[in-house]
């Protein structure tokens, strides 16, 4: 659980397209955008902040979305393959980390590791 996270990223366009696809199927929206920035959440509720970055990259940062069930964890993976983003672990169990966590992982255009888990 988190009040609100920030990513710093090269390409807001992509970026911002890419966290629609994925965001999508965990009921996630773009609530709110502007020059040089846009944010995400539930509707009206903006909590991943993306924000263009004019510096040199930062590293990657590690975020993990909840999703409903399976079947959102299956579209979140499916949606960022087509929006930019590279596979970094399919859809599927993940008994090393508990009996009944299912996750998928992308990484971003920007190289940030993302995941949605239904645990």
């Amino acid at each position: 659980m988190y009040d609100h996270i920030g990513l710093r990223v090269a390409d807001l366009d992509a970026a911002t397209r890419f966290y629609t696809a994925v965001l999508a199927p965990l009921g996630y929206v773009l609530c709110s955008s502007g020059d040089g920035y846009a944010g995400f959440g539930p509707k009206g509720e903006p909590a991943l902040w993306l924000h263009l970055n004019k510096g040199h990259k930062a590293d990657g940062a590690h975020i993990a979305f909840r999703a409903g069930d399976h079947d959102a964890v299956k579209a979140f993976h499916s949606e960022g393959l087509k929006s930019g983003g590279r596979d970094n672990g399919g859809a599927g169990p993940r008994k090393d980390y508990s009996p009944t966590y299912y996750a998928a992982f992308l990484i971003d255009p920007d190289g940030n590791n993302v995941e949605a888990v239904c645990a």
